[in-house]
């Protein structure tokens, strides 16, 4: 692979203990117990180096091909940083008060966008680890390269793909790419106008990205 290639991969995340904790194969998430009903399992579209995925994953795509399957692990530091101490903070009890939320250890909470974990509650102290989970743990990936995505009309649906837009008709008419969709806010727009004007390769260089949205009559 090189990069700037459009690809589509399926890969078995798990931690050194063997703990499953992401993977794309329904079959196998359903046999391992660690199956969720939520999630969409199948192959995930991304461009190589384009920071789609963790650096060690970018980094173990640059040597392999179309079909090729792998089994590697990655550092901390390619995957997804070292534990930072400073990231451990207290929270005012009051804080959670106003927010009728019950402090306890384990809970994921969300403050303005940044999610963290409660680690210990007492005495009005509320320690929260800010951390990302997989900080500091060495990761073991299985990874398999499926298919390239050579056409631009295709490597534009896989970022909608990726986005989670799945239902969506692309045109591309010379440097105008059309896409008619369902109605999406406006920091997806912006974030996949600057993904598709940076890396699809199209016969001209595209400029600019038209939305189209649909909207359906309530039955």
């Amino acid at each position: 692979m090189n990069v700037g290639d459009f690809i589509r991969i399926n890969y078995i995340a798990r931690l050194e203990s063997g703990e499953i904790f992401d993977l794309t194969y329904e079959d196998f998430a359903k046999q391992q117990n660690a199956y969720n009903p939520k999630v969409i399992y199948r192959p995930i579209p991304i461009v190589v180096g384009g920071g789609f995925v963790i650096k060690g994953i970018d980094n173990a795509l640059l040597a392999m091909n179309i079909g090729e399957k792998k089994v590697f692990s990655i550092n901390p530091e390619e995957g997804f940083g070292q534990r930072d101490p400073k990231l451990v903070r207290v929270v005012p009890k009051r804080v959670f008060k106003e927010h009728n939320i019950d402090p306890r250890p384990g809970l994921v909470v969300d403050f303005s966008g940044v999610k963290g974990r409660v680690q210990s509650a007492s005495a009005g102290r509320i320690m929260v680890d800010f951390n990302n989970p997989l900080a500091g743990k060495v990761l073991k990936y299985e990874l398999e390269v499926i298919e390239k995505i050579e056409q631009p009309e295709g490597q534009v649906s896989a970022l909608l793909e990726f986005y989670g837009v799945d239902k969506a008709d692309v045109k591309i008419n010379g440097e105008v790419v059309e896409i008619e969709s369902v109605p999406l806010p406006m920091e997806l727009k912006n974030r996949l106008t600057q993904l598709i004007t940076q890396h699809v390769k199209a016969n001209v260089p595209i400029k600019s990205v038209k939305f189209i949205e649909v909207f359906k009559a309530p039955p």
